[in-house]
């Protein structure tokens, strides 16, 4: 993942410094640590981080999942999953449950809709994942978190304030490159009247409580508060839906009057009309380019990976192969985009970096074994994109 510094234009609010800067990182969820918890493994994971010269942990959402163990489409859009503990049978004191729940408007409603055990649940997971956020920052690593656009038809947010959702008709995104049937979520979509008459209040909320957990927030389908895809809720697939229009600008604009000028960032790929485009740049939001789809198109000194500062470049994403996986199905063509960077090309027996910057690159990845590293120097500093393995 790459940070590069956000372009400035006269209609753009400036973004927090600790997202304005050119860094890199590495999306890695909690699950995919060995363990697929808050223990040892993560503070060794963060010191891995330090040891490759990374700025930014990115994890997927941080909530209960659902049963298919996907955490964007979980139980609750404010508490953190108890199946992250490292000490699930850690004691929790009256007096914690009493401060936990003063300072956490949305705990009384989490602890009703969970059931018993589920208000010191969240006192444990505050507590560990307060101590490995804190070992992070402490290094020099921040924490990206990712928040699902929308929430669980049957979860604590729908059924705690259902006259925030309407449920009639439902989330998804059109027909597309990747499905002809577009995607069918399922997801209550909002209310967005009753959301403006209510001041954006849940959002506030929402968001406060994730930059409570978090360094920084990567908006999904942000295109979605600009215009969504609406679907009938017993449609059989996505073809039979319509565009709305949502208010993001007024929403956004909500949340910093509240919170100031909360570091985000917007997901905006896929059917991006030039309204999404200008709320973004409007707003000063970064948004994100997929590395495999923009070298297809040209070298990398004409291309837009190159030209655009407000980006965040990932290699690819759980559309796309792997990539290891697409460096060695490279045509010739798309390999000559490639040709004026220093790569680490993986092949069948072993990854060695390749390129007219090879020897710089040996280096690093010496330090740094089992990442696919794309190092650029520019400017004086290197610009990196990694995958782990």
């Amino acid at each position: 993942m790459t940070r590069l510094p956000v372009c400035s234009t006269r209609e753009t609010v400036p973004m927090p410094p600790q997202i304005t800067m050119r860094a890199a990182g590495v999306l890695l969820h909690v699950t995919s640590l060995p363990g697929g918890r808050l223990g040892p493994e993560a503070f060794r994971f963060v010191d891995w981080l330090v040891a490759a010269g990374q700025t930014w942990w990115q994890t997927l959402p941080l909530g209960p999942p659902n049963r298919l163990g996907s955490p964007y489409e979980a139980a609750s859009a404010f508490a953190g999953w108890a199946g992250l503990l490292a000490e699930p049978d850690a004691p929790v004191s009256e007096p914690d449950l009493k401060r936990f729940a003063a300072r956490s408007a949305w705990a009384e409603g989490w602890s009703h809709f969970a059931g018993d055990g589920a208000l010191a649940d969240q006192v444990r997971f505050d507590r560990e994942w307060t101590v490995l956020r804190r070992y992070a920052n402490e290094r020099g690593i921040r924490i990206l978190g990712d928040m699902p656009l929308y929430v669980a038809m049957k979860g604590a947010d729908a059924t705690l304030r259902p006259e925030l959702f309407v449920t009639h008709e439902v989330a998804g995104c059109p027909p597309d490159y990747f499905s002809e049937d577009g995607q069918l979520w399922g997801s209550p979509l909002y209310d967005w009247p009753a959301m403006r008459a209510d001041g954006y209040r849940w959002w506030i909320e929402r968001i406060r409580r994730s930059l409570e957990l978090v360094d920084a927030v990567r908006i999904d389908h942000f295109r979605g508060l600009v215009a969504y895809w609406s679907i009938p809720a017993d449609a059989p697939t996505a073809r039979y839906g319509r565009w709305r229009r949502a208010p993001g600008r007024a929403l956004i604009a909500a949340v910093r009057a509240e919170l100031g000028p909360v570091p985000l960032i917007a997901e905006d790929l896929g059917v991006i009309t030039p309204a999404v485009h200008q709320l973004r740049r409007d707003l000063g939001l970064p948004g994100m380019s997929v590395l495999q789809f923009m070298m297809d198109r040209s070298a990398v000194q004409s291309n837009p990976l190159w030209m655009d500062e407000d980006r965040v470049i990932y290699p690819g994403t759980h559309d796309n192969t792997t990539a290891a996986q697409w460096i060695r199905g490279l045509a010739a063509p798309q390999r000559r985009h490639l040709d004026r960077l220093p790569i680490c090309l993986v092949d069948d027996q072993q990854t060695r970096p390749r390129g007219e910057h090879g020897d710089h690159v040996r280096r690093r990845f010496d330090q740094t074994r089992g990442v696919v590293r794309r190092t650029q120097e520019r400017d004086g500093g290197s610009v990196l994109v990694d995958q782990a393995e």
